[in-house]
């Protein structure tokens, strides 16, 4: 059966996926993806751990946001799981009582692995930038990159490019230092 004859995807196969992958819906194609390696989570945890006391908690910083790991994000037909996603206090008052966000984040952060890195980046940085999510970091635990995007018209522009023991001080959250060196399983 050809591409054009095949079935697209629905939200149910997303629900139906197996419990061990992670499930995206993406301009009508299902991608399975096996929970992340230890680096990946490493990064994506000590970033999380970083950022929620300072703009989740507002200690040690200017609060304001609400800072999530993993959220599935249903941004028109789309479903994006993004590896961290916050929204500003004025985008989303409150923490909605649901299993999914209609309402997009000001920022997301995928952490890139070597079986994703080109969907991150070729699929889901558009869509992210189609509907208003401002900032995107994207981090490489292999590499011990941080890349800081930041939307400019309809497209995202490469505002930093950071690497290994740097201690950056990053938009959205660059009200405090981050010390990339505590993103990498060292």
């Amino acid at each position: 059966m050809g591409d054009a004859a095949r079935k697209q995807a629905t939200y149910d196969d997303v629900l139906n996926a197996p419990p061990n992958m992670v499930a995206e819906l993406i301009h009508g194609v299902l991608h399975l993806h096996p929970r992340p390696a230890s680096r990946h989570t490493r990064s994506a945890s000590k970033l999380g751990a970083t950022l929620d006391g300072p703009f989740d908690a507002g200690r040690g910083g200017p609060g304001g946001w609400i800072i999530l790991d993993e959220p599935e994000l249903h941004l028109g037909r789309q479903v994006l799981v993004p590896d961290l996603a916050g929204w500003r206090r004025e985008r989303m008052p409150e923490l909605p009582d649901a299993p999914f966000f209609e309402v997009p984040p000001n920022w997301a952060c995928e952490v890139l692995a070597p079986s994703t890195a080109a969907l991150d980046r070729g699929e889901k940085m558009p869509l992210y930038t189609a509907h208003g999510v401002t900032h995107l970091w994207l981090i490489d635990p292999l590499t011990e990159t941080l890349e800081i995007y930041r939307v400019d018209g309809a497209t995202y522009r490469a505002v930093a490019t950071h690497s290994k023991n740097a201690v950056v001080r990053a938009e959205p959250f660059d009200a405090i230092e981050l010390a990339l060196a505590d993103l990498w399983a060292r």
